[in-house]
């Protein structure tokens, strides 16, 4: 179990610097606020997205899933939010990263297997 938290922080890690390096608007003053980003992420993820997911379900359901993705955006700028050092410019901009982020994730989780 603490091997997939590792290993689950580590992949937050590498996508959220994989959107830093592709965005301007997005950008970490240091590689420990980078760290500490992952985490708070990780855990708003564990939390808060569960919740928005079941308060949107209704626009998720006829936007086939889509919406989702603004749900990303939105825990991204809390992230954002929370942690000095992490700068996320406009809303357009975390959206985009949420699907770098999203893509980059699905990538390495696939690359790991599934060993629950």
């Amino acid at each position: 179990m603490m091997r997939n938290l590792v290993i689950r922080f580590f992949i937050n890690a590498v996508a959220l610097w994989f959107a830093s390096v592709i965005f301007s608007g997005f950008h970490f003053d240091t590689t420990g606020t980078l760290l500490v980003s992952a985490i708070v992420f990780g855990i708003l993820n564990a939390v808060i997205k569960p919740i928005l997911i079941i308060f949107t379900l209704p626009i998720n359901v006829l936007t086939l899933g889509l919406f989702t993705i603004i749900i990303n955006a939105i825990i991204l700028k809390l992230a954002s939010y929370w942690v000095n050092g992490f700068h996320l410019d406009g809303f357009f901009t975390a959206v985009l990263s949420a699907l770098v982020i999203s893509f980059v994730s699905i990538l390495l989780n696939s690359f790991m297997g599934d060993e629950n």
